[in-house]
């Protein structure tokens, strides 16, 4: 434990960033798996609405810098290469 009052602080600010930077990562997993899900079942038009959202967050998290922006276009590419091919 720090005894630093700034140490204790930055302990604090961590956690709360933690879980904010987890929160962003799972719901960026989430909405990619829906999206798989919809492309599983065939289901084109949820799909393509889906994929907005998952598009969304994904640039988010890159944008705060929990994924690298090439990362980011390699998902977003692969999602919607699958979305194209499943016909």
């Amino acid at each position: 434990m720090p005894n630093i009052k700034s140490a204790k602080k930055r302990v604090k600010t961590d956690k709360i960033k933690n879980v904010t930077n987890n929160t962003l990562i799972s719901s960026m997993r989430s909405a990619n798996k829906r999206v798989r899900k919809d492309i599983k079942e065939s289901n084109k038009d949820a799909a393509l609405n889906d994929i907005k959202l998952a598009n969304k967050k994904i640039d988010k998290a890159a944008k705060k810098g929990l994924i690298h922006k090439n990362k980011a276009a390699r998902i977003k590419s692969k999602l919607q290469k699958a979305i194209n091919n499943n016909k």
